[in-house]
C-alpha cells in the first residue's frame, strides 16, 4: 500500500487497470462486467468516484447511431445461414473448383471471401463453412486437422472485407470514418484469400486426395444462377455506400432486410414462424457485444482521465520518430494481446489508447485501424483463446489440439501479409485515397 501511495495517481490507475483486467479475466468473469469493475477501480484511485458518472458512461457506450449497424449485421449473418444464402455460395464455389485436387479447400477459400463481403462476422461465417464443408472433407479423406485449420483461417477474412462489424466498432470507438475503414479492408482481405490459396497448395503437396471430373458448363451456370441473389447482396451494400445512397449504418439495415426478403420470398427456405428464432439468436449475440461496448466506455473514460495515452507515448519515446518501427512494435504487442483477448474487447480497450500515439507519429488513422483489426482477427485463430478455433473444433467434433496444429501454416501466411502491410502501407492507403 505504501508503494502505491509513493507513485502518482495516473500510474496507480494504470496498475489497477492492468492487474484488475488480468485477475478478473483469470476468474472467467464476463468481459463487459470486468471492464465496468476496472473502470470503477480507476475512478476510485483517481479520486473521481461518482456512481452517476459511471451510469452515464454505461449508457453513453451504447447510445450511438453508428452502433446500430452491429445488431443488423449480426441479424443479416443469421438470416444468411438460416435462409440458404451461405449454402448457395458454397454450392457455386464447388461447381467451379470442387473437381480440382484438394478442391474442397479452394471451395472453402472462395466461399469465405464471398461470405465475408456480406456478413462481417467471423463466427457466423466460420460456423456456416464448418457445418457444410467439414463433413464432406471427412468423407473424401481430407486430413481433418489441416481442413479445420483452413476453414478457421478463412473465417477471419470476414472482419477485414467490408461490411465488417469490427470496423464499425473501431470507427465508433475512435471516431474514425467507417466508410474509409471499409474501403481499406478490400485489398488486404483479397490478399488473405490469395495467401490461403498458396498455403493450401503448399500443404497439399504429397497428399493423395481425390480428384473428380469437372461439371458441365451448364451445371456450373445453374449453380451460379442459384447464387445470383446472394452475389447481388455485396454489390448493393458496397455500391450503395460508394454512391452515397446510404451510410454504413443504413447499409446494415439494408443487408438484414435484403437477406430476410431473399430467405422468405425467393429461396423460400425460411417460414415466418422461423423468423422469431433467428431474431432471438441475433438478439442474444447483440446483447453480449453491446454490454461490452457499455463497459468499455466506462474504462475508456477513466483511461482518458488518467492520461494513459500520453504516459505510453512518453514510454515509447524515440519510436514516435520512426513510424514504421513504431507500427511494427505495436503490431507485436497487439499479437500478444490477441492471444489473450477476443477481437471486440481488444478494440474497445486498446484502440483509444494506441491510436493517439500512432497519430502523433504521423500514421494514418484509417491505416492504423485496418492493421489493428487485422491483428485482432489473427488473434481469433491464435491460442489460448482462439474463439474461431473453438467454433471449428466444436462443429467438426475435432480436438482443439488438432485444430491448432492444422492452422499453423495459414497463421504463418497471415503473419507474412501483416509484415508486408507494415513495410508497404500504400497497399492500404492508396485505395482509400482513390475511393475518396
Amino acid at each position: 500500500m505504501t508503494m502505491m501511495l509513493a507513485i502518482g495517481p495516473e500510474a496507480q490507475a494504470f496498475i489497477v487497470f492492468s492487474l484488475g483486467m488480468l485477475v478478473l479475466m483469470a476468474t472467467g468473469m464476463n468481459m463487459g462486467l470486468a471492464l465496468v469493475l476496472t473502470g470503477a477501480g480507476m475512478a476510485w484511485v483517481l479520486d473521481f468516484w461518482d456512481t452517476q458518472l459511471l451510469a452515464q458512461n454505461l449508457v453513453a457506450g451504447v447510445d450511438s447511431f453508428p452502433l446500430l449497424a452491429v445488431p443488423f449485421f449480426i441479424l443479416a449473418g443469421e438470416l444468411m445461414n438460416s435462409g440458404g444464402i451461405s449454402r448457395r455460395i458454397i454450392d457455386m464455389a464447388q461447381a467451379w473448383v470442387g473437381h480440382i485436387r484438394g478442391g474442397l479447400g479452394y471451395v472453402a477459400i472462395g466461399a469465405a471471401v464471398l461470405m465475408a463481403s456480406m456478413s462481417g462476422s467471423a463466427l457466423a461465417d466460420t460456423a456456416a463453412l464448418a457445418t457444410i464443408l467439414l463433413p464432406m472433407m471427412r468423407q473424401q479423406g481430407y486430413p481433418m486437422n489441416t481442413s479445420a485449420g483452413l476453414i478457421a483461417s478463412g473465417g477471419i477474412i470476414a472482419p477485414i472485407i467490408p461490411p465488417s462489424m469490427p470496423f464499425v466498432i473501431y470507427g465508433v470507438t475512435t471516431n474514425t470514418s467507417i466508410s474509409a475503414l471499409f474501403v481499406s479492408g478490400i485489398v488486404p482481405g483479397l490478399m488473405m484469400g490469395a495467401g490461403l490459396i498458396f498455403a493450401w497448395r503448399w500443404v497439399l503437396r504429397g497428399m493423395d486426395l481425390p480428384q473428380g471430373e469437372p461439371l458441365p458448363m451448364k451445371a456450373r451456370l445453374r449453380a451460379t444462377a442459384r447464387a445470383f441473389w446472394a452475389l447481388l447482396m455485396p454489390l448493393i451494400i458496397i455500391g450503395g455506400m460508394k454512391s452515397g445512397v446510404f451510410t454504413p449504418t443504413e447499409a446494415a439495415v439494408v443487408a438484414a432486410f435484403y437477406a430476410l426478403a431473399v430467405a422468405l420470398f425467393i429461396h423460400r427456405e425460411m417460414k415466418f414462424a422461423d423468423v422469431y428464432g433467428v431474431l432471438v439468436r441475433a438478439a442474444k449475440t447483440t446483447s453480449v457485444v453491446m454490454f461490452l461496448c457499455a463497459g468499455a466506455q466506462v474504462a475508456s473514460y477513466m483511461i482518458t482521465l488518467a492520461d494513459l495515452p500520453n504516459v505510453l507515448t512518453s514510454w515509447l519515446g524515440p519510436l514516435v520518430e520512426n513510424p514504421r518501427l513504431l507500427m511494427a512494435v505495436m503490431m507485436i504487442v497487439l499479437v500478444l494481446i490477441g492471444t489473450a483477448l477476443d477481437l471486440t474487447p481488444t478494440i474497445l480497450i486498446f484502440a483509444p489508447v494506441m491510436l493517439p500515439i500512432a497519430v502523433k507519429a504521423g500514421i494514418d488513422p484509417v491505416y492504423f485501424g485496418l492493421m489493428f483489426v487485422l491483428n485482432g482477427a489473427i488473434g481469433l485463430i491464435t491460442p489460448p483463446v482462439g474463439t474461431v478455433l473453438n467454433v471449428v473444433a466444436g462443429v467438426g467434433r475435432i480436438s482443439m489440439h488438432s485444430v491448432i496444429k492444422g492452422v499453423n501454416p495459414f497463421l504463418f501466411t497471415y503473419v507474412l501479409i501483416l509484415a508486408l502491410l507494415v513495410v508497404f502501407p500504400q497497399i492500404v492507403t492508396a485505395p482509400v485515397v482513390w475511393m475518396r
